[in-house]
């Protein structure tokens, strides 16, 4: 078991930063992802010396998850920085060179590609028929006109009508339904394909949000997840550079890998002193599972309890966990139990699985000039809901993108699947992937002889019980607000006269209009490394124009 180095309890180390008179801090992060790294490294460039990571895998980078495939890099997890113009990954990065190979095809402005790159898009049908470009083009500016729609009911206070049940999927289906059924140019079969092409499309949609289907994403907050300015970029050497570059400054013994944590126990001075006055009978925790150590002597308001049965004491924890772990564990994770209002907004926002598979093969089998190939099935053009039985997890495979250059990756395929078929692709084993994936290339090229790949390398993020989820949305019935709520500190300053700040929380789900992004869970980080910051800072100021006595 790998050992934290923790710092004593000596007060006669203060901040480098200035903050002669207060003591150091002990600050644990939990969670060596892209905002437990921000976090720690702006408090240690800050002055504070006595913070400890602890990270329950056995590797950090969280959700960042770069393979090595000969000369490529391949992501099963984040991919791209999206937007340039004022994001911190994008500068990060940009400043460190690690964009100086990034091509042409890896730089994107696309929105409703998942792989943007030069090249032509094939639209396939089941029947093994590739639609006619001129009527994709078609299809989609009818698309991205209806999708600025929905976000006008969060930037303009539009109204959600009764109808649209307050979600993107419903309105989306209905509008564009409309308008295609009522278009008098239009042929049978040319609405046909076109309403078909729509769940396609939708499908596409539910992985970027990472959501099960459109259905269950909230119209009225739709519009507030903001876009930073600018090109979408793939880093070439993988996106687990930028989780380097955060960590190459923080001390190896500060980082504590294969560390999970069972239960985080605050207030605890506070309720210590309550026991002692026989005000609290009630602990859920036997004697012989406490701490060694009397927190009323040691002054510390917060314990970690590690699965290794290690207590480790603390003044504040940044907790950085995913919205997937707060859902399953919030009742365990935290010792007294989260406010109600924290609790409604862990269940009311989303979290779904986004997976990719990739497919390597010998010899391409598509044209040159194709970038990628989607899954159109023309018996789906009437289809009101879209969750399929665990035999057919399949049909939820939205599309395959072509890698490029070959040069790098060879020849490579990445597909993507979304929702619980993506936890059903999960529970296959990697034969019975590859040879559904053939047999959907097969059928939907038209072409029999497409061999089976060499290789399948897949992701697998709602299966690990360390994330369970790819990444947050606004489910409908939850809003902007959760977010916020969720990334509010405990105790409550406002209401209890406790240790102010003792637990506060970070990552992406924390985060109000960049949420599901890397840019937003290292700003995330930083924000909360800020907060105490400042408060030191202010307790400073209090302690230096407080008069002699």
């Amino acid at each position: 078991m790998q050992s934290c180095d923790i710092s004593s309890d000596s007060t006669d180390d203060p901040l480098r930063s200035g903050l002669r008179i207060y003591p150091q801090p002990r600050i644990v992060v939990v969670g060596a992802g892209l905002a437990g790294l921000a976090a720690a490294k702006t408090l240690l460039e800050n002055g504070f010396t006595d913070v400890t990571i602890l990270e329950a895998s056995d590797h950090i980078g969280g959700r960042v998850q770069s393979v090595q495939h000969g000369k490529a890099t391949l992501e099963l997890g984040a991919t791209w920085i999206h937007g340039a113009y004022g994001n911190p990954v994008y500068h990060l990065a940009e400043e460190n060179r690690l964009l100086e190979h990034t091509t042409d095809g890896e730089r994107s402005v696309g929105r409703i590609s998942l792989f943007t790159k030069n090249g032509v898009a094939h639209y396939q049908t089941n029947a093994g028929t590739r639609i006619p470009k001129d009527l994709v083009e078609e299809f989609s500016d009818l698309y991205n006109e209806v999708y600025k729609l929905t976000q006008e009911f969060f930037q303009n206070g539009k109204p959600v009508c009764t109808e649209s049940q307050n979600s993107v999927g419903v309105f989306t289906r209905d509008l564009v339904r409309k308008r295609i059924t009522m278009d008098p140019d239009d042929s049978e079969n040319t609405k046909k394909l076109k309403l078909s092409m729509l769940e396609q499309y939708l499908k596409v949609e539910s992985c970027e949000s990472s959501s099960p289907n459109m259905d269950e994403v909230s119209l009225s907050e739709f519009g507030e997840w903001t876009e930073i300015p600018g090109a979408h970029f793939v880093i070439p050497d993988g996106f687990i550079k930028v989780v380097e570059l955060l960590a190459q400054d923080i001390p190896s013994g500060t980082i504590c890998l294969s560390k999970p944590v069972r239960s985080i126990h605050w207030n605890y001075s506070a309720r210590r002193r309550e026991q002692e006055r026989g005000g609290d009978h009630n602990e859920n925790r036997n004697a012989s599972q406490q701490p060694h150590k009397d927190p009323l002597i040691l002054g510390h308001p917060v314990y970690i309890e590690c699965e290794d049965e290690e207590w480790i004491a603390a003044d504040h924890v940044i907790m950085t966990a995913s919205l997937g772990v707060l859902k399953e564990h919030h009742k365990t994770l935290f010792s007294p139990s989260l406010p109600e209002d924290k609790v409604h907004a862990i269940e009311k926002l989303g979290i779904s699985t986004t997976d990719k598979i990739f497919l390597e093969f010998e010899e391409p089998f598509w044209s040159p000039e194709c970038n990628s190939i989607h899954f159109v099935w023309e018996d789906e053009a009437q289809l009101e809901h879209q969750a399929y039985p665990e035999e057919l997890w399949y049909k939820k495979i939205c599309s395959f993108d072509v890698l490029y250059p070959p040069e790098r990756y060879g020849y490579m395929l990445s597909g993507w699947i979304c929702g619980q078929e993506a936890l059903y692709m999960e529970r296959c084993d990697d034969e019975t992937v590859a040879e559904t994936c053939t047999e959907l290339l097969r059928r939907f090229t038209g072409n029999p002889d497409i061999p089976k790949p060499c290789r399948v390398l897949r992701s697998s993020w709602g299966s690990n019980p360390l994330i369970q989820g790819s990444y947050s949305f606004t489910r409908v019935g939850s809003s902007g607000g959760d977010f916020e709520r969720l990334a509010t500190p405990l105790p409550d300053s406002n209401t209890t006269k406790a240790t102010p700040l003792q637990i506060l929380f970070a990552g992406e789900a924390t985060h109000r209009k960049y949420y599901s992004t890397t840019h937003g869970a290292l700003l995330s980080g930083q924000r909360e490394a800020t907060r105490l910051i400042e408060m030191y800072q202010d307790l400073q100021r209090v302690q230096t124009t407080q008069p002699n006595m």
